[in-house]
């Protein structure tokens, strides 16, 4: 169960100095630090079902969601998370897991996002298509198909075959939020094949 440090003193009413108190069921492993001021009484909670209360509002994206779907052959270990209005990346080593935060544009931050739950924890992951729309965002500008495909099926090694189980009319959708030349160039591309 994850615990903040308020939440802490104040199951701790019977102790003068409950500063040390914490610090003493940490060292006797009845407390486990997460980051400062968040703590989880289970050391072997999953990663992924804290990514939110350490750093938000964010949700789980990027290589995490696309590995989590199988559209990525790789075990991603580092936690990749969407926030938006952060202005810059953040990053957190803790005993749980490495979890990095980066910014998508606001206006599509609230689209396509899943609440799961999973042992008394809740955790938002993005869906397959806003995974694979928030990692090319985060890419330098594509020219052209050829170069997307490129991208898409060699660099990123997305699995064609789980590429055509997404829905293609969700991308298109949220290809028009991003203003990204990369998540644009998607979007004509699934229009095309969509057409033809």
């Amino acid at each position: 169960m994850i615990i903040t440090n308020n939440i802490a003193k104040n199951n701790l009413d019977n102790y003068s100095n409950k500063n040390n108190k914490i610090s003493r069921d940490i060292k006797n492993g009845k407390l486990f630090r997460i980051v400062t001021g968040l703590y989880e009484t289970n050391p072997n909670t999953p990663g992924y079902l804290l990514a939110g209360s350490i750093y938000g509002p964010s949700y789980i994206s990027f290589e995490y969601a696309l590995s989590y779907y199988g559209l990525i052959p790789e075990r991603v270990n580092v936690i990749t998370c969407a926030t938006f209005n952060k202005k810059k990346k953040k990053k957190y080593n803790t005993n749980f897991g490495t979890f990095t935060y980066r910014d998508i544009p606001e206006q599509v931050y609230p689209e396509e996002i899943l609440l799961k739950e999973e042992s008394n924890y809740s955790y938002q992951i993005a869906t397959p298509e806003k995974a694979l729309c928030d990692k090319l965002y985060t890419i330098k500008p594509l020219s052209n198909y050829s170069d997307l495909e490129n991208m898409l099926f060699n660099d990123l090694r997305i699995d064609k075959d789980e590429f055509n189980k997404l829905d293609f009319n969700n991308i298109i959708k949220l290809s028009d939020l991003y203003h990204s030349t990369n998540v644009s160039l998607l979007g004509k591309y699934l229009r095309r094949n969509l057409n033809e």
